[in-house]
């Protein structure tokens, strides 16, 4: 099966691309974001292929997973079929809704024709969903391994552009963690982080290829989850596949993914703080409480059951 789908959120896709078809990805020359192509950081299969607007006119496609709204147009403008109409189609909801967590209508609402697929249960609980037909499949992580070391007492953050999303990403909490335990905060624009913590020391930035992310998180103490309001972080998730201790706050899809034995969720400050103070200074403790967070970890987000379920839900598409 040929399926067309949008470079968008790179560590969801390469799950996605370990499926058995072909997957056609838009390249423009800019490569920009509607034309990003194969990932440069991301080792992707080779079934995943690159085709111009022009090459995917006349491509033969089973099935388009659109993941932004806009891309209704586009798959029109460059396809010449129509998605949910002339084209099997499937819209992915990898975020929480932005304008209100509770009074936002879904850009698909109101059509019926292609079901809206939620990577987490919080998500289409928060979103007006209108008529659409409405799924969940829950994020697949392709296994990093148990690279867990923890040789440094620090916690680990990821987030990308961590100054424009501000307190979406907890990014104001970040100095009163660094207070109990050193932090390292990985990801893009990290560098525009400043203020007394990083002037310390206390906080420090980088920005690493993907291929070394992991090795690097995974030689922190722990991993510290601050953010407020988003979807299920995939960093969160990759982080307990390696084996490391998580500490965040209990919003949105956290609860869920995190049980008891595998780190602490709470909205508490001062819970959190005696959190990462403890883990901090107990590696016994951590590397036990990193077993359980890689258990659970790859117990309900391992790649063969997201594999599985996208399977399924192609073929009732392809009805």
């Amino acid at each position: 099966m040929n399926i067309l789908i949008w470079h968008v959120h790179g560590s969801w896709l390469t799950a996605f691309l370990q499926g058995t078809h072909t997957y056609l990805l838009p390249v423009t020359p800019d490569r920009g974001p509607d034309g990003l192509g194969r990932a440069r950081t991301w080792d992707w299969p080779d079934t995943a292929r690159e085709l111009t607007p022009a090459q995917l006119r006349a491509a033969d496609i089973d099935l388009v997973v659109l993941q932004r709204p806009h891309e209704l147009r586009l798959t029109e403008e460059w396809t010449g079929r129509r998605p949910g109409t002339d084209l099997p189609a499937v819209f992915v909801e990898h975020n929480s809704p932005d304008a209100s967590p509770t009074g936002t209508r879904h850009p698909l609402a109101d059509r019926d024709d292609i079901p809206v697929v939620h990577v987490t249960h919080f998500n289409r609980l928060m979103w007006d969903n209108g008529r659409a037909p409405t799924a969940v499949i829950e994020h697949g992580i392709p296994d990093p391994g148990p690279l867990y070391t923890g040789e440094l007492p620090h916690a680990a953050v990821v987030v990308n552009d961590p100054v424009r999303r501000g307190r979406v990403t907890g990014t104001d909490l970040l100095p009163d963690f660094a207070e109990q335990v050193p932090l390292d905060v990985f990801g893009m624009n990290t560098d525009q982080l400043a203020g007394p913590a990083t002037a310390a020391g206390r906080l420090r930035t980088h920005d690493l290829p993907q291929a070394e992310l992991h090795r690097q998180m995974a030689r922190r103490r722990l991993y510290l989850h601050p953010v407020r309001w988003t979807s299920l972080g995939l960093s969160l998730l990759e982080a307990m596949l390696l084996g490391m201790p998580v500490v965040a706050l209990g919003t949105t899809e956290v609860r869920e993914a995190v049980p008891e034995e595998a780190g602490t969720v709470s909205n508490r400050f001062d819970v959190l703080h005696a959190a990462v103070r403890d883990l901090a200074a107990d590696p016994g403790r951590a590397r036990r409480v990193g077993e359980h967070a890689r258990a659970a970890a790859l117990a309900r987000y391992g790649l063969p059951r997201f594999l599985d379920d996208w399977e399924l839900m192609i073929k009732e598409v392809k009805r």
